[in-house]
């Protein structure tokens, strides 16, 4: 019998809540197969299963949070003998996949609604039981409650507020996981940093070029440019590449790069692209856009979220010149870009001012070291002087 545990979604996570089962007792499934809705402090994530087999038995129950490591689930592996699910104790919990009950005439259908959500609705004086979600599984998420807060008829104004209201019990949560893993970073790792200023004249020209070819919907943001250079480099760095675990260095066996994403009412989270390198620059690009929809709106895969093997930060939007990043574990190496603006540049002989960026590498001393980091920024720095090569 296989055991199928509430796997950990990156380091700032020690729980999770199960809010709802896309899978019953008796369903056969395969690996990479959407099996469970899970909220963590960041997100409500949409959790794979990584073994074939059979559902034997669910454990765990709607709205009960569970240590990560805890027993889920049972499956019967592929070629074992099918066994009867033992009965349940209690009533048996509804999931995605039982028969809907008919509701009396006029009732609200009910749609499951997270714990950010109904506070928020309880705040605006929504009422969330009537409204239809776009979340997981019609999940009603934040945005749904604050669009139909602004559809609702105007209500008298209240008096303004003297204080700005306390954050939410979903923004405290994050920013304590955020917290305890920034902590665990600076505490066990000896970090190093290195930065490179970066000429942008010839990417800046080209990705002009580039998307003049396409529509306004399809155009590569320099972003992209720079998450592909980053990758492309790492396959000849793959010390910077992979995790600490067990007092040694496991390198990746594929280049995930985490992009840090901010979410609108707070907080950061750092989900995977996977197999960056491999990706044609446009479907990279659609790849990030769609990312960071899904990780604002609150609907991750786990994978997204457990497979980063180097994270990228990009704050140039907000106008920094350079990031210092931290590490985050097991992770053994973090990017960063500040803004692209015009720099002092000297060129054949000749000063002038050029766009360029600030590329930062913060690295774990255990893992590499001040020579190799350098290395890399160069190789990040020499593919951006040829990006035709990234497409």
């Amino acid at each position: 019998m296989i055991e199928f545990k509430l796997p950990s979604l990156g380091a700032d996570m020690d729980e999770g809540k199960l809010l709802a089962w896309k899978v019953k007792a008796g369903d056969r499934v395969k690996r990479g197969d959407l099996v469970a809705v899970v909220e963590t402090p960041k997100a409500a994530v949409d959790v794979e299963i990584w073994q074939d087999g059979v559902v034997h038995e669910l454990i765990t129950q709607p709205g009960e949070t569970i240590p990560v490591g805890t027993v889920m689930a049972r499956l019967a592996a592929a070629g074992e003998a099918p066994v009867a699910a033992p009965a349940p104790k209690s009533a048996p919990a509804v999931t995605p996949a039982a028969a809907p009950v008919a509701a009396p005439t006029g009732a609200p259908t009910r749609h499951p609604v997270s714990p950010a959500a109904r506070k928020h609705a309880r705040e605006l004086g929504v009422d969330v039981e009537r409204l239809p979600g776009s979340g997981p599984h019609g999940a009603v998420t934040v945005e749904d409650v604050e669009k139909a807060a602004k559809a609702a008829p105007p209500k008298e104004k209240a008096p303004p507020k003297k204080e700005a209201p306390p954050p939410s019990d979903k923004t405290l949560a994050m920013r304590k996981a955020i917290a305890a893993a920034m902590s665990r970073s600076k505490r066990e790792i000896p970090h190093y940093y290195l930065s490179q200023t970066i000429p942008m004249q010839r990417a800046v020209d080209w990705l002009t070029a580039y998307n003049e070819k396409r529509p306004l919907t399809g155009r590569v943001l320099m972003g992209a440019l720079q998450l592909k250079a980053v990758a492309f480099a790492l396959k000849d760095f793959p010390d910077l590449n992979g995790f600490w675990k067990n007092d040694a260095f496991e390198p990746a066996s594929g280049i995930h790069v985490g992009v840090a994403i901010s979410l609108r009412k707070g907080g950061l989270i750092a989900p995977a692209i996977h197999d960056v390198a491999e990706l044609p620059l446009d479907e990279l690009m659609k790849a990030l856009a769609d990312l960071v929809r899904r990780a604002r709106a609150g609907s991750l895969r786990s994978s997204e979220m457990s497979d980063p093997t180097i994270t990228v930060t990009n704050l140039g939007d907000q106008g920094v010149d350079e990031v210092f990043p931290i590490i985050y574990p097991p992770q053994v190496a973090i990017v960063g870009f500040g803004r692209l603006a015009p720099h002092p540049w000297a060129e054949d002989g000749m000063i002038g001012a050029v766009p360029a960026v600030v590329a930062s590498l913060g690295g774990d001393h255990r893992a590499s070291d001040g020579h190799r980091g350098a290395r890399f920024l160069a190789a990040v720095a020499a593919l951006l002087q040829e990006p035709e090569k990234l497409a």
